[in-house]
């Protein structure tokens, strides 16, 4: 097979990995090729939301395992290619020469298993660093299951590391992929959380490990788990494995299955108001019982987390914004980060007006009905939650809703919670 043939199959199986991430590295250029610090990728993104200023390709789409819901699973019947490592080695140079790229994205299927496919990767990112003397970004999928020599050796050449969890629990894991083990993919975690540690107590600047630090991605819909187990096992992640990022993918219906959820559309916005939940739990001191609990197991899609969390604690509002704490002004819906850190700057000169609120970038629409300034309120009233939720609508969105998706709870219609069995809060213990 030729090289191109084996660039489109294996670019294209790529695709379905959404992290991609390419920032926070600390490898300065020192007098070779390319350069991985954060000013260093350029980002721009394909139709299809992919981003194309990394060479993003897996090495083997030959995978042994059958993975429900997995493309490459070994029971599907599409063409298959793999590269050899200074296939991708001399692709990765070449293109970066052109200027078509800033850097590598490298993941494989495992091909034979977990050890023979980290030793051909750790060939790949060894060869640029080494031979080639190639400073640019590298990011690298480990393999669950590999050894952990293997993955503390590729640690030291890449810039960042990701080992994709895949599904929120144990029983998901066991139902859809059973030739994987949660064990297998959070000791790597734990192991890479370790020797970053470590490496940065010793301060050894001359052999960095992961200086990106690690990230994980989560399939979201391939299977019955609430938004509660999905954002508590963010909040898990974040704060014992110290990853930087935790990325979401919606499920694509790639392959029939009696044990996936159906779906007649991807659940695309339940993808984006988990990011939003990720962002509450990541920037604006959220913890994750706050945004989902087992009483409300699910985010609204009509609403964002943060407006969902103060429609549910009305009695907090409103609040002054003259007063409040950074933290407490972090939690109204409308004002966010910058603008909280603008009105606690210009407080310290005096009182901050209403109208100056918008020029410091808050969303008076929405936070109007949940402040007051010296004093005054500028909402439409004692309002309570379920009208208040009508006006914080989009009114396109407003003409399509009945009142039982507004309301799901008035009309006696229940999200199933799933019982966590140990899953979410014994997973990393």
């Amino acid at each position: 097979m030729e090289i191109y043939e084996k660039l489109e199959i294996l670019a294209d199986a790529a695709k379905y990995d959404v992290s991609c991430s390419s920032s926070g590295s600390e490898r300065a250029n020192t007098g070779g090729l390319g350069n991985a610090t954060k000013a260093g990728i350029c980002h721009s993104w394909g139709d299809d939301g992919r981003c194309i200023s990394l060479l993003k390709i897996l090495m083997s789409n030959k995978c042994a395992y059958d993975c429900a819901y997995c493309v490459n699973r070994l029971s599907n019947d599409f063409p298959r290619a793999e590269f050899e490592p200074e296939e991708i080695v001399a692709l990765t140079i070449n293109f970066y020469r052109r200027n078509y790229i800033e850097g590598l994205f490298l993941s494989s299927a495992v091909t034979r298993n977990p050890n023979y496919t980290m030793e051909r990767l750790l060939m790949v990112v060894k060869r640029l660093r080494t031979e080639e003397n190639f400073q640019g970004y590298i990011h690298l999928k480990g393999i669950p299951g590999a050894d952990d020599k293997l993955i503390k050796e590729a640690g030291l050449y890449v810039d960042r590391m990701s080992i994709n969890i895949e599904l929120p629990t144990t029983s998901g894991l066991k139902l859809l992929a059973p030739q994987k083990d949660r064990q297998s993919i959070l000791g790597p975690m734990k192991l890479i959380k370790n020797q970053i540690d470590q490496h940065k107590f010793e301060k050894r600047h001359k052999e960095l490990f992961v200086p990106a630090g690690q990230s994980t991605q989560l399939i979201v819909g391939s299977t019955n788990e609430t938004d509660y187990h999905i954002v508590k096992l963010s909040e898990a992640l974040y704060d014992k494995m110290a990853l930087k990022r935790v990325y979401y993918s919606a499920y694509v219906p790639v392959n029939n299955h009696p044990d996936i959820v159906p779906h007649k559309v991807p659940p695309l916005q339940r993808e984006h108001r988990i990011y939003q939940a990720d962002w509450l739990l990541r920037y604006y001191g959220f913890k994750a019982d706050e945004i989902v609990n087992e009483a409300h197991p699910n985010l609204d899609m009509l609403v964002d987390p943060k407006c969902q969390w103060a429609l549910r604690n009305m009695h907090l509002f409103p609040m002054e914004v003259n007063q409040v704490s950074f933290l407490e002004l972090l939690r109204i819906p409308g004002i966010g980060n910058t603008s909280a850190r603008r009105i606690m700057a210009a407080r310290r000169f005096g009182f901050v007006s209403y109208e100056s609120l918008k020029k410091m970038g808050v969303v008076l629409k929405r936070a109007k009905y949940f402040i007051t300034c010296k004093g005054q309120y500028f909402g439409a009233g004692d309002l309570e939650p379920f009208r208040l939720k009508q006006i914080l609508l989009d009114k396109p969105k407003q003409s399509q809703m009945s009142l039982s998706d507004l309301y799901p709870e008035a009309f006696g219609i229940k999200t199933p919670i799933i019982t966590t069995g140990g899953d979410t809060y014994g997973l990393l213990t």
